[in-house]
């Protein structure tokens, strides 16, 4: 990066040598015109040395040739260019460089090649062991070659045209629109070149080494020698005499610009010649020992200069500023007032007051002294008011070419002495506002005065404005006040104002009346003030001055900037960043800081705003600038992944992985480069563009694999976003890891290892299961074989001695023998029962597997019994394919099933019961549904004592692998849900499995 040395250059008349004055060159509006320079060195480490040419291409690169090799600038980085096709050609010498009609940059280094640059690669054209000792353009922007043993060549389209033989070394080439060639040799004075046939022209010119030739229009030539400047045609040449340079001026170089500016490079500096004069800059720091080698004007209008120590630009300034550089008295400016004549007043805040008219500045000491400070200007036909700080009101009038003064002061019945605004209206009144006694309005002779007994808003007064409704209007630290038809008014923050502390007041065109407040402006709108909605931060600042140039924009000056604004815009309320034109230091400003007095930003009558500043009187023509400047042409320069820079092509390729992507880029607009924003969007990453950013580099982290596309556009030094956008495409190839291939692979291998682990889990289960099922055979088959072996036996001995018993007792004691019988008889059938129950033990209760037909059957015998006397209908229903169950878990279920059909006739007394058996291929459920009363909620939740309906049907359910369920109000019926999930309840495998362990056990009864 180098850094560009900020200078301001004002060309002036005729000079003395070696200075630059301070006079200035005037426009046909009386507007002295101002150029900026800047400069790169040696000083601020320019890389090139020498500067022997320069050149623009259509992409906006400035091409420079220097002594140690062809630089690329953007304006800020330049860049070595070598050539690949050339051995060592990085740091050969480059003489001259230039493009032609196509845009086709040529190059010639030391030596006997010419080199061009096609589709961005270089070739070289070589001439043979000759030198080639000029290299220019004809009138067509065609290259013309001199070269020592060939003569004069021209680069056609297809073909090299010859123009002339071998003459001596030529070492400047011209052409002008008649079709005439001008060559100019080393040693031998200039040649005519027509029909192939050189001819030596002598007449007016003494000097024989032609350095530089400048063709304009038919037939007119400019001849640079190494003792002047002559200008004539093939009749004959006449000498220029430079200012103060009557002999031994070495002319180097010459161009016209497109303002028809003849401009001059020598080695005592650089000269500029118009039909106003000829202006000088001695340019010592740029050419030093040398001079100015090369002169060359860009797209945009800039002139640069190559000189022996570095490059040079000069450009137009917008504004005009008399410095206080040059002139102490424009240092901590103050008020201005601009008069009828076009006099600019103005009064700096050390004291004094001061007349510029026409580059000259005139003091007002007769009137104030140069101690007194002047606080406020103002005006009318033929007189100047000037409130002061001490010495009050002061009226100046031109008589006789002279100004004649008259004091106003409290003796006079002025409110105060310290006059801090003053103000004549249409009328002829002159209105002062003080610095804390309120406001005096002076007429007839007399003064009346104001105060905020009168209504004012504050007795300090800092601007005044008369609207076009014949409306007086004052501001103050505390609000502004209006005086119409004898009333008074205050507006305030309640009214709008973003602030109550007003440092400045303006009518526009339009008959808008707008504030500057410490927070902002704000305009009247229907007896209210209205701000732009959410206004950049820029308008946020305290407004010092206004005034409306006439295309209806308003230039501001606040705390610390220049800015300009279109007017429509504020009154629409919407202001973007994009809307407001900053003005500084690259604009010919010498401060951006507005001074807070009451009239500090005034327009005259030719339509030019003046600005007082802190530092430098300020005046811009705004006609001459135009909304149509050159765009900027973006360019993406280089994408880097990781450090690894990309090879920039149709398609970017970068490797997998990034975690850090680098867009560098940059904006060709060379007038004022450091203005330069840029907006920039990533498709397939951002959702929008970018706010505007001035850094040159964009940088994306850890994007995914895939394709996007950077676009970027920028705005040129004018603020503008007129220009073209370019793209580039970019691919993010992804990892193995991030392919496709990879991510089926992987979630094929993870449902896999679920499936597997799924699969483990349900083994896990079943053999769970079934060890549960064997203890649960095992516990019943020795429950049976216990009740069977001990107390069936145990009744078998009781019934037989109850029945010895009886066969002993009498046959009389009838009543004894029937007790004893029915007891025996009672026994019986215990025993009959515990055989029964140790049948259930050992084996199923439903002999069939169809559970519907048992549970059917079990509602039938409860109906038939007559437990419940309302005729209960049972009925069963069966959703999907039924299916095998293991006989144990077909029981349980059996057993839930009757137990919640006992309890629907027993205890519900339901009058229909819906039994529901449904085989899904997730889960087998079995629903119970009644009408019957239903069930206490402390039953439900299993806490009364005694109860073991519930719990127990909880438990089977659990010991099967399912859950039960049972929604029940009282008065609203019951519903039980068992829910088996299929893998437990009827999975084949599993099913045959406890056959085949069931099959193995042989318990008898």
């Amino acid at each position: 990066m180098y850094w560009l040395k900020h200078t301001r250059w004002i060309l002036s008349g005729i000079v003395a040598a070696g200075t630059v004055t301070e006079a200035r060159a005037l426009d046909p509006n009386g507007l002295p015109s101002q150029y900026v320079r800047e400069q790169w060195t040696a000083d601020t480490r320019f890389p090139g040395g020498a500067v022997n040419g320069i050149a623009q291409t259509a992409d906006g690169y400035l091409w420079i040739g220097t002594a140690r090799g062809l630089l690329r600038f953007d304006g800020f980085n330049f860049r070595s260019v070598s050539f690949a096709s050339i051995a060592a050609a990085s740091d050969v010498p480059i003489l001259q460089v230039l493009t032609d009609a196509g845009g086709t940059l040529w190059v010639r280094p030391q030596g006997s090649d010419l080199v061009r640059q096609r589709d961005g690669k270089f070739e070289s054209i070589r001439f043979g062991p000759h030198a080639i000792t000029a290299l220019a353009k004809d009138s067509h922007n065609r290259v013309l070659v001199s070269e020592v043993a060939q003569g004069t060549l021209r680069f056609m389209e297809d073909h090299v045209q010859t123009l002339g033989p071998p003459s001596p070394p030529v070492i400047s080439l011209a052409e002008t629109a008649d079709g005439t060639f001008w060559l100019g040799t080393l040693g031998d004075g200039l040649f005519l070149l027509r029909d192939g046939r050189p001819t030596r022209v002598n007449a007016g010119l003494s000097d024989r080494k032609i350095n530089c030739l400048l063709g304009i229009g038919s037939d007119e030539l400019w001849v640079g020698t190494d003792t002047g400047l002559y200008r004539g045609n093939g009749d004959g040449f006449r000498r220029l005499e430079l200012p103060s340079f009557p002999n031994n001026v070495t002319v180097l170089s010459l161009l016209r610009d497109r303002d028809s500016n003849i401009w001059a490079g020598t080695t005592r500096g650089l000269f500029r010649i118009n039909a106003r004069g000829i202006s000088f800059s001695e340019e010592r720091e740029l050419r030093g020992d040398g001079g100015i080698n090369v002169l060359f004007e860009d797209r945009e209008g800039n002139l640069w200069m190559g000189g022996a120590r570095g490059l040079g630009r000069v450009r137009n300034s917008a504004f005009v500023t008399y410095s206080s550089a040059n002139d102490s008295r424009f240092e901590h400016s103050g008020p201005l007032y601009i008069d009828q004549e076009d006099r600019a007043w103005f009064a700096p805040a050390r004291g004094g007051l001061y007349v510029l008219q026409h580059g000259r500045v005139q003091p007002v000491t007769s009137a104030i002294p140069a101690d007194d400070v002047v606080y406020s200007i103002s005006g009318g036909a033929d007189e100047v008011w000037a409130g002061r700080q001490r010495g009050g009101l002061t009226r100046l009038q031109f008589r006789n070419g002279a100004i004649v003064s008259q004091n106003y002061t409290q003796a006079n019945g002025l409110a105060q002495n310290s006059v801090y605004a003053v103000y004549e209206s249409r009328d002829g009144s002159v209105w002062a506002g003080s610095l804390n006694g309120g406001v005096s309005k002076f007429k007839d002779g007399r003064f009346t005065t104001y105060t905020t007994t009168n209504g004012l808003a504050s007795n300090t007064i800092s601007a005044i404005l008369e609207t076009r409704d014949g409306g007086m209007w004052f501001a103050t630290p505390d609000g502004l006040s209006s005086f119409l038809n004898g009333q008074w008014k205050t507006y305030t923050t309640v009214e709008g104002l973003p602030s109550p502390t007003l440092s400045c007041l303006f009518e526009d065109s339009s008959g808008t009346l707008w504030t500057g407040t410490s927070l902002g402006l704000a305009f009247l709108a229907s007896s209210h003030f209205q701000v732009p909605h959410e206004p950049p931060d820029l308008l946020r600042e305290e407004i010092v001055g206004m005034a409306e140039d006439k295309s209806g924009r308003l230039w501001i000056a606040t705390s610390d900037h220049v800015l300009r604004v279109p007017r429509d815009t504020l009154l629409s309320g919407v202001v973007k960043a994009v809307d407001v034109r900053e003005y500084g230091q690259a604009d010919g400003l010498e401060s951006t800081k507005g001074i807070k007095r009451s009239q500090s930003v005034v327009s005259d009558s030719a339509g030019r705003i003046w600005f007082s500043l802190s530092s430098g009187l300020s005046v811009v023509n705004p006609s001459q600038i135009t909304d149509s400047s050159v765009p900027a042409l973006p360019h993406i320069e280089a994408i880097t992944a990781d450090n690894n820079t990309a090879n920039l092509g149709a398609a970017v390729r970068i490797p997998p992985s990034p975690r850090r992507i680098t867009f560098e880029y940059t904006g060709l607009s060379l007038a004022v480069p450091g203005r330069i924003r840029f907006r920039y969007v990533l498709e397939g990453f951002d959702s929008s563009w970018s706010q505007p950013v001035a850094a040159r580099e964009a940088v994306y982290t850890n994007l995914a694999p895939g394709s996007y596309r950077f676009r970027l556009v920028a705005s040129n030094s004018e603020g503008l976003w007129n220009g073209p956008e370019t793209a580039i495409t970019l691919n993010v190839v992804p990892a193995y890891y991030q392919t496709a291939w990879f991510r089926l692979s992987l979630v094929v291998a993870v449902l896999t290892l679920i499936g597997g682990l799924h699969q483990l889990r349900l083994r896990y289960v079943a053999q769970q299961f079934n060890a549960r099922l064997e203890e649960r055979v095992n516990e019943r088959t020795r429950v049976a074989r216990e009740l069977h072996d001990t107390l069936l036996q145990t009744f078998h001995g009781v019934l037989f001695r109850f029945q010895a018993a009886v066969n002993m007792l009498p046959e009389r004691p009838t009543e004894a023998r029937q007790t004893f019988e029915s007891a025996i008889d009672r026994a019986a059938q215990a025993i009959t029962e515990g055989r029964d129950a140790i049948q259930d033990l050992r084996a199923s209760t439903v002999v069939t597997n169809d559970l519907a037909v048992a549970i059917s059957t079990l509602g039938d015998e409860l109906a038939a019994s007559g437990v419940n006397g309302n005729g209960t209908v049972v009925n069963v229903a069966v959703q999907g394919t039924p299916r095998d169950l293991h006989p144990i878990l077909r029981d349980d279920i059996y057993r839930i099933a009757g137990e919640a059909l006992r309890n629907a006739f027993r205890h519900a007394h339901a009058h229909r019961i819906e039994v529901e058996i449904t085989y899904d291929d997730r889960q087998f459920r079995l629903q119970v549904r009644d009408d019957g009363k239903g069930i206490d909620g402390a039953v439900r939740a299993d806490d009364r004592p005694g109860h073991f309906g519930l719990p127990g049907m909880r438990e089977r359910a659990e010991l099967v692998g399912g859950r039960l369920d049972v929604w029940s109000q009282v008065g609203a019926g019951t519903e039980i849900e068992l829910t088996i999930p299929a893998s437990m309840a009827y999975a084949r495998s599993r099913a045959a499995g406890w056959t085949k362990f069931l099959g193995s056990r042989n318990v008898s009864q």
